[in-house]
Order: C-alpha cells, then sequence, then structure tokens
C-alpha cells in the first residue's frame, strides 16, 4: 500500500516536471516572438520619425531660405535707398559749393563796391560840406535853423495830408457800416420796452391823520429812537401833514423801515420790544422777497443755471439805484438789449443776454470793496462758476480790463444805451452845469477859437474860429483834435458831437 503511494507520488513528480519544461519552453517561445515583433515595431516606428524629421528638415530649410531670400531683398532695397540718397546728398552738395562760389564771387563784388562807394561817399560829404557852407553864407541861416524850419513845414502839410486821409477813411466806414450800425441799434431800442423809474435817498410813509405821529413818537422819544436804532434810518417826523419822511442812503434800509412802520401803524402796539421784533420779522420776510424777485427775474428772462447767491444779488438791484436809475430794471433793459443785437450779429443770445443781467452786479455787494464795480462783478462771476465770456463782458464794460471776446462790446454799447437815452437818468445840476463849462473851455484853449457853445444838453459843441487865423483845411484838424481831447480828459454819457465853424465876413459902409 504504501509502494502505491510512493509510486503514485513519484509519478505526479514527474508529470510535474515534464509539464514544467513544456511550460518553461511555451514561454521562452513567446519571449522570443514578443521580443521579434517589438524589434519591428521599433525598427517600423523609426523609419516613421526618420521620415517626419526628413519633413520637418525639409520644410525649415525652405522657411529659412524664404527669409534670407525677403532679408537680402529688403537689405538690397535699403542699399538702394541709401544709395539715391547718398546721390542726392552728393548733388546738393555739389550745389552748395556752387552757391558758396558765387556768394563768395558776390561777396568780393560787394566789397569792391563798398570800397567804391565809401570814396563816393567821402566825396559826397565834401561836396555837402561846401555846399552847406555856401548856403549858410547866402541865407544867413545854419544848418540847424535851415533843418528846424523844414521840419516844421513837412509836419505841418504831414498833419493836413493826414487829416484829409483820415475824413476820407471815416467817410467811407461811415457809408459802409453806418447804415448797418443805426439799423441794429434803432430795432433793438425799438424793441425794447422798459418804464422809467426815478429814486432818491427819501421815502414817504403817509398815514391817515397826524395823531398817529404822537403814537410813533412815543414817550420821550422812546418808540422812534427804537425804530431808528432797529432799522438804521433817520426818521423826520415834522409839520408836513399825514406824512412821515424816511430818510437813509440805503434803499433796503428805508423799505425796512417803511414796512415796519406800515405793519405797526396797522397793529396798532407801538412800543420798543414790538418795534424788535417787527423790524425782525420785516427783515426776514424782506430777504425772501428779495431771492423771489431774483428767481422771477431770471425766469422772466429765460435764464437758467445762476447760482444762488447770484439770483439773490440780482433781486437785491431792485432796491438799488444808478444816477436815479433803478439797477434792476436797467440790467433787465440791457439785456435784453444785449439779446436782441446778438442775435442780429449772429452771436450767441443767451450768452449775451447772462452777461446784460450781471453786468453791474458788483453794485450789489455784501460787503464793501475798494474795487470799481466792474471788477468786482467780474470777480464774483468767477466766484460763482460763470463762463469766461460773461466775466470778461462784465469785467469790461468800462474799459478796466481788454476785451477778449465780441459778447464784451455788445454789453458795453448796450448798457450805453440803456443809460444814455433821454430820461433814463438824473444828474445833479451843479455837476451838469460845470460839465457844460468844462467843455466850452476845453474847446476855447485852443488858438483861433473865438467862441464855443455846448448844446443839446452838451450832446453837440459848436466852435467858432476866426478865418484869418483857422484856414479851411485845418478846421478838419480842429475837430479831431478837440474830440480827441474830449475823450481823454472829460467824463460824459452817450457821445459829443463837434461842429467847427469858419465864415468870412465883409463889411462896408454907405455913406
Amino acid at each position: 500500500m504504501i509502494l502505491e503511494i510512493v509510486l503514485v507520488i513519484i509519478g505526479l513528480a514527474i508529470g510535474a516536471g515534464l509539464t514544467y519544461v513544456g511550460l518553461k519552453k511555451g514561454v521562452d517561445a513567446d519571449k522570443k516572438r514578443i521580443i521579434s515583433e517589438a524589434e519591428a515595431e521599433g525598427e517600423r516606428i523609426k523609419k516613421d520619425k526618420l521620415i517626419q524629421a526628413k519633413e520637418k528638415f525639409v520644410q525649415l530649410k525652405s522657411e529659412h531660405e524664404k527669409a534670407i531670400l525677403e532679408k537680402d531683398k529688403k537689405m538690397s532695397e535699403a542699399e538702394g535707398r541709401i544709395k539715391q540718397k547718398e546721390n542726392s546728398l552728393n548733388n546738393k552738395l555739389a550745389e552748395v559749393n556752387k552757391r558758396d562760389q558765387k556768394l563768395d564771387n558776390i561777396r568780393q563784388n560787394l566789397e569792391r563796391q563798398l570800397e567804391t562807394n565809401q570814396k563816393k561817399q567821402e566825396e559826397l560829404d565834401k561836396l555837402h560840406s561846401k555846399h552847406v557852407k555856401q548856403l549858410e553864407a547866402s541865407s544867413n541861416l545854419s544848418a540847424e535853423d535851415a533843418t528846424e524850419q523844414l521840419k516844421e513845414v513837412l509836419i505841418s502839410e504831414a498833419k493836413t495830408q493826414v487829416m484829409g486821409t483820415i475824413k476820407d477813411i471815416v467817410d467811407e466806414a461811415k457809408i459802409n457800416a453806418s447804415r448797418d450800425a443805426k439799423k441794429i441799434v434803432v430795432e433793438t431800442i425799438q424793441r425794447i420796452a422798459t418804464e422809467q423809474a426815478i429814486e432818491n435817498s427819501v421815502s414817504v410813509f403817509n398815514i391817515e391823520n397826524d395823531d398817529v405821529k404822537g403814537r410813533i413818537i412815543g414817550r420821550e422819544g422812546r418808540n422812534i429812537r427804537a425804530l431808528e436804532a432797529a432799522t438804521g434810518v433817520e426818521i423826520i417826523v415834522d409839520d408836513t401833514p399825514e406824512a412821515i419822511i424816511l430818510s437813509c442812503f440805503d434803499p433796503i434800509r428805508r423799505e425796512i423801515a417803511r414796512l415796519s412802520l406800515h405793519q405797526l401803524v396797522t397793529d396798532g402796539r407801538i412800543h420798543p420790544a414790538r418795534i424788535e421784533e417787527v423790524v425782525t420779522k420785516t427783515q426776514k420776510r424782506l430777504d425772501e422777497e428779495i431771492v423771489e424777485t431774483g428767481k422771477r427775474t431770471c425766469i422772466d428772462l429765460n435764464i437758467h443755471g445762476l447760482h444762488p447767491e447770484l439770483i439773490r444779488m440780482v433781486g437785491r438791484m431792485k432796491y438799488r439805484s444808478s444816477y436815479g436809475q433803478n439797477l434792476l430794471k436797467h440790467s433787465r433793459e440791457v439785456a435784453n438789449l444785449c439779446a436782441t443785437m446778438a442775435a442780429e450779429l449772429g452771436l450767441n443770445a443767451k450768452v449775451a443776454k447772462r452777461a446784460g443781467l450781471l453786468h453791474d452786479i458788483g453794485k450789489v455787494p455784501d460787503e464793501e470793496s475798494e474795487l470799481p464795480h466792474a471788477l468786482l462783478g467780474m470777480k464774483l462771476a468767477e466766484k460763482y462758476n460763470e463762463k469766461p465770456d460773461v466775466c470778461n463782458a462784465i469785467g469790461a464794460h468800462h474799459d478796466e480790463i481788454e476785451m477778449t471776446t465780441l459778447i464784451s462790446p455788445v454789453v458795453q454799447v448796450c448798457d450805453a444805451i440803456s443809460g444814455a437815452r433821454p430820461g433814463a437818468r438824473r444828474e445833479i445840476v451843479e455837476a451838469y452845469i460845470q460839465r457844460i463849462k468844462d467843455l466850452e473851455n476845453l474847446a476855447m484853449g485852443y488858438e483861433g477859437v473865438t467862441k464855443a457853445f455846448a448844446i443839446q444838453a452838451g450832446r453837440e459843441l459848436r466852435v467858432m474860429v476866426e478865418s484869418e487865423k483857422v484856414k479851411d483845411g485845418d478846421v478838419e484838424k480842429l475837430a479831431f483834435e478837440i474830440s480827441e481831447k474830449i475823450q481823454d480828459e472829460m467824463t460824459y454819457p452817450g457821445q459829443v458831437k463837434i461842429t467847427v465853424i469858419r465864415e468870412t465876413r465883409a463889411q462896408a459902409v454907405a455913406r
């Protein structure tokens, strides 16, 4: 039994060994086959890579050759351009050399001519000095005296000719421009209608009966003193029936005093505490009315985007006057005139209207300033971000600064139209008479003037001259010189016409 088992085991072992040998042989055969296949695949891949590398090499080589050809082409073109420039420079250099040679020849000729001219000049100087001595000996005048006399004659003739030329130029300019200018100005004035208002430094408060005067004065004058202290207005209670006079240079203060008095008299309670309360409320209400007036003015004139402070200043114009002309009405009139005239001239009418309304804004500042009102108004406009055209028009409307835009002369002209038209402003009698006298005395200061008359309220000056001392050719010159002197030395509204009259009178007596 055991032997059988042993034999079985041995048989199994022999079978396993034979199986292992067979498997090993199969594995070796598979290994060889896989290696041979891998080697074949490697050879194939190697050949493919070599082929791809050759193709890439050929492609890169062709691109490189193409790039080299392009560079060669560009280099050849650059060389061609350089050669052309070189040829051009050579030609220019040759031309420059020729010009230098010509200039040298010309310089040499000029030097020779200069030497010749110097010799001739020396000879002429000798002859001139000889002739001068002969003339001095024959005329008993030195060369300086003769030169001065000749200079005076030439200057006189030149002035006469210049005056004639100026007259011709002015006449031609009038023919070409006067008709259109007059048409524009007249149409502008006709299209603008503004009522006139004359103000002064006194307001009259009307009362129903004189019994109210005692209540306003109060016991021992306490009420009137409190009212004057609160408003800054002098209150004059005199024998004028049913009237109390309010005197102050500031129209706003007078208006506050007038409104306060009206409320106190209407209410009937008049005592110092009540006066202070009413004045405070009236002042606040008037400030609101000033702002409302400025807004309403801007709306009426179709002006938008104005700074609130400028709107308030426009409202303050209602309580200011210039030579008796209400400042707000004057500014509104100037604004409308500027818009109309700017439209006629093809300019920006909105900018012109804005500048016209604000041109006198410097007359109503919150604080006093030493600057002229035109420059102060320009500073205020710049402070509140107005356009440069508007600022320049405000500052230049009295020629304090140079005009830089076409709107500026339009504002200046419209300001003169509004202020100089008859009835718009009033002038103190003494100042008016003095201006008329100065106008006549200025004309009398010229030689040959016998009489001078200022007529038409100083708008025209008639000058009478002696026919023996002033010739016909000197009349235009005299009128021009008088007009220039008036412009330089005098201040006047509008313009002054100068008329010089020269006449010859012959007298005889029949016996």
